[in-house]
């Protein structure tokens, strides 16, 4: 039986992250494990140690203005407390991670580790960051924002104008 077709047997990915804002490189990703996976769950998760910048609705808006409102294998969607509860919660099996360098390896292999050892089966795959989009994070999108900068062509354009709009705001 063609797997696409068989709504039970569908592989469903979470892919965590503040998404604060979303960028291009977090585009590449979710792509990239669609290449894997029947659907991916964007999932914005609070991260207690930064402070957002945009709302949970506006983020959520951002996600879901970055895919055609026909395409049924992106959803965004909140999710609060433990990830591994949202992600049994969700059918899911596997959480998607993306790695920019070395540094960020430590931390999301200790993440997977804990993940792992609260819900066995659950597994973490990681995706190396497109060389094109190495450098991006969102803090470094919004510091060059914040300063005038043009982000264009590292976010989609419509961040690009709430990124504007959000600084024109404060000024």
């Amino acid at each position: 039986m063609n797997k696409k077709n068989n709504s039970n047997s569908k592989s469903v990915a979470v892919y965590p992250g503040t998404f604060d804002p979303i960028t291009n490189g977090h585009l590449d990703i979710i792509k990239r494990a669609l290449n894997i996976f029947d659907r991916v769950i964007v999932a914005i998760a609070q991260n207690p140690d930064k402070k957002q910048f945009f709302t949970l609705p506006e983020r959520l808006e951002m996600i879901r203005d970055c895919f055609n409102p026909d395409e049924d294998r992106v959803e965004a969607a909140y999710a609060p407390g433990l990830l591994v509860d949202f992600v049994s919660q969700n059918h899911a099996k596997a959480i998607v991670r993306g790695l920019r360098a070395v540094s960020d390896f430590e931390h999301e292999f200790q993440l997977a580790l804990m993940n792992r050892k609260i819900m066995r089966n659950i597994e973490t795959v990681f995706f190396m960051t497109g060389l094109r989009w190495i450098y991006i994070s969102s803090s470094i999108i919004k510091d060059v924002a914040h300063h005038g900068g043009d982000v264009t062509g590292m976010v989609p354009p419509h961040v690009v104008k709430m990124l504007k709009r959000r600084f024109a705001e404060q000024d």
